[in-house]
């Protein structure tokens, strides 16, 4: 099963293109709101920290989602522990090629890790957001707003990692 890793820093950017709209044009002064900034109060920040420090967080996120939206993943990880799986050799690495041989397009289009991207953001991402809007006594629109954005990209990005990865 041939890995393309450069998939993982297109995928990081993902999170930045879509912030950039998200919260700018889209919901831009919704978001400030609930968060009780002003223009001004941004005016100061450092983009190119803050651009870079995402990206860096970013590509944690696209190594994460790999596991999530390559099923295949589940089998390699299964067996990689077995003797002779490391040098190539044995019954779980000749099990292991016989697989990807067989199964390793199942599953890997663009549409399938969008899917499982929105799983992630709706079952894993929303309700962190919500633990901690409840105790910072944010609102539901604060957990909608943040919440809509990360399932919205990490559909994007799971549909790029299982389809190109």
């Amino acid at each position: 099963m041939e890995m393309n890793f450069y998939i993982f820093f297109l995928a990081a950017l993902v999170p930045m293109i879509i912030g950039f709209v998200w919260y700018g044009p889209l919901f831009g002064k919704a978001w400030m709101n609930q968060m009780g900034f002003t223009e001004e109060s941004l005016k100061d920040t450092n983009m190119v920290k803050t651009l870079l420090i995402c990206y860096v967080l970013s590509l944690l996120i696209a190594f994460a989602l790999m596991p999530m939206v390559i099923h295949q993943m589940g089998v390699y990880s299964t067996l990689a522990g077995d003797p002779g799986f490391a040098e190539q050799t044995g019954e779980a690495y000749s099990y292991f090629e016989n697989f990807v041989a067989t199964y390793s397009d199942r599953f890997r289009t663009f549409k399938h890790g969008a899917f499982h991207g929105i799983l992630f953001g709706f079952f894993l991402i929303m309700p962190i957001l919500g633990i901690i809007a409840v105790f910072e006594k944010k609102s539901f629109k604060y957990v909608a707003i943040n919440a809509g954005y990360w399932m919205v990209t990490l559909a994007i990005m799971g549909g790029i990692i299982c389809q190109w990865m």
